[in-house]
């Protein structure tokens, strides 16, 4: 007789944009240890390696494939390697994007070169991985897709107009995807994560030491979460605990939004 497993999802594959470090490798590995056979996308082979290891010696299964969301016909190939052999992908976690930086500039001020780059990645990119995933679980009327936006998407953030525009857009792709798939069952939601420890926080800290207790105190838990906290809230969404469930754009932020 065949050990019994708890894991979610055994047999499942799964594709993570943004796999190489922060939320995306947070991911990719939470979904290996329910099951998972999973795919992480990047732009940096080594950070990739980093997450593929860290699966692998924890037991799991896991590739990786170079690639950069910014071009579609990548993003389609990823999709494709991603999904089994027989052509299907389960899950999809959208974590590939740019953040705010550590320099605001207020609206007037803002540079036009930053909004392109926010729009291109976070909203662009977006639209194209939504594009090539539902594509290719429409034939197999099922799959979840989760998104990776920010609480900036759903209040305003002073100084980051386009970040703030761009999480606010992935919010809109979430949601009109949502209603677009939910009659061939494909669920389609967001996670909007507070302030997180990633190597990009971090980066954002060690140029600016006095803005760690700005970020902490911004957030009525008083702490910024670890990348398992919504990695969490992801394999939640990912399975059938949340099948009643497409359409959200759920805020794990310790409060951030709450105010």
């Amino acid at each position: 007789m065949a050990a019994k497993t708890d894991r979610q999802f055994d047999g499942a594959y799964a594709l993570v944009t943004g796999g190489g470090s922060g939320i995306g490798r947070a991911a990719g590995v939470a979904l290996a240890a329910q099951g998972c056979t999973v795919t992480v996308a990047g732009r940096t082979a080594a950070t990739l390696e980093g997450t593929v290891k860290l699966i692998t010696d924890a037991g799991g299964t896991a590739r990786y494939v170079v690639a950069d969301v910014h071009d579609e016909d990548a993003v389609e190939q990823v999709v494709k390697a991603a999904a089994s052999p027989e052509g299907r992908l389960h899950i999809a976690v959208n974590s590939a994007g740019v953040d705010g930086g550590n320099s605001a500039s207020a609206m007037a001020d803002y540079p036009v070169e930053t909004l392109d780059l926010m729009i291109a990645t976070n909203v662009r990119g977006m639209f194209f991985s939504l594009k090539h995933e539902l594509a290719c679980m429409v034939p197999y009327s099922s799959g979840v897709i989760v998104n990776i936006s920010s609480g900036a998407g759903l209040v305003g953030v002073g100084g980051y107009a386009g970040y703030s525009a761009s999480k606010h857009a992935e919010i809109g792709l979430t949601k009109s995807a949502a209603l677009d798939y939910a009659g061939v069952g494909i669920r389609v939601n967001a996670v909007c994560p507070g302030l997180v420890n990633t190597p990009l926080v971090a980066g954002m800290v060690d140029d600016n030491p006095e803005l760690h207790a700005e970020l902490v105190a911004a957030h009525p838990l008083g702490r910024i979460a670890e990348p398992e906290e919504i990695a969490d809230a992801v394999v939640w969404l990912c399975s059938e605990r949340s099948s009643y469930v497409t359409g959200i754009a759920l805020p794990v932020d310790g409060g951030y939004t709450a105010r």
